[in-house]
Formats: structure tokens, sequence, C-alpha cells
């Protein structure tokens, strides 16, 4: 290892909230392709099935594409979804820098609804200070958009 590999630093992104919905109905926002378009960003080939590969398309940026290569690890329907979320490229330093991370979605019943916990794993430091930074403040807004789908009548 390196010296600036063993200064490294791993964070994760972690959102707990309870929003009031059912889990059922939070996990149709979570699971329903149509519904991720408008929460979080239109994927392409998802399916809530371990092993399936599907991608996000994002603002490309230097020699990164902009594609967000995910593949679904876990499906417990209602309770829990776990997916690989990689991108970026080794020539890219901030935003576009390799990207190798996992994104787990949490639902637990509560009295006032589900207590939805997102949490994004993995960001190394500093090589992922920018997405880290950026995906912060974006997993509070998407949390709040999924919320706000969930309400309505899907």
């Amino acid at each position: 290892m390196s010296a600036v590999e063993l200064k490294a630093e791993t964070k994760d992104i972690v959102i707990d909230e309870v929003l009031p919905h059912a889990p059922e109905t939070i996990w149709k926002a979570l699971t329903s392709a149509q519904l991720i378009a408008r929460w979080l960003m239109p994927p392409t080939g998802f399916e809530a099935v371990e092993g399936n590969t599907f991608t996000y398309q994002t603002t490309p940026g230097g020699a990164w594409d902009g594609v967000i290569h995910c593949r679904v690890l876990e499906v417990m329907p209602n309770r829990r979804l776990v997916y690989a979320w990689k991108g970026g490229d080794e020539r890219n330093i901030g935003y576009g820098a390799p990207l190798d991370t996992v994104v787990t979605w949490s639902l637990t019943p509560v009295e006032d609804g589900t207590r939805i916990r997102l949490v994004h794993a993995g960001f190394v430091l500093p090589r992922n200070e920018s997405a880290y930074t950026g995906m912060s403040g974006g997993w509070k807004k998407v949390v709040r958009q999924l919320d706000e789908i969930s309400g309505e009548d899907n």
C-alpha cells in the first residue's frame, strides 16, 4: 500500500427517517422503474431481482461518460433492497473519479409509518470527496421526493 492509500478513509452517507407510508407503498416506489425515474433518475434495465444489472445516466465529466453501473445484490420484499453503485474513470480527479459503493435501503414498520434507512457506503476519501459531498445533500432531496411519490396514489 502506498502512503496515500494508508491515509485513505472510507465514509458512508446515512439517512434515517420515518415516512408516513406503509412499507409496501415505499417498496413499490423503490422497485418500480417508472417511479424510480421520478424520485431519482430513469434507470435502464432495472428489476428488483438479485443479480440483475442496470444503469443510470447522469452528467458526464472529464473522461467519465456519466454512466452509473449497478447490480442488485439483495432483495427482501418490503424490507431491504441492496445494490452496487459504480462509476467514474481512473483518469478523473474530483467529479467523475472512480466510485465503487453499495446502496442499501432498509424499511422497518413503525407506529407512524415506516422507518427508512438509506446507507450509501464505501466512499474512499480523498478520491471520492466530490461524490461524497454532492451526494450527501443529493440523497436527502431524493428521500424527500421518495416520500412525496409514496404519498400519491400509484
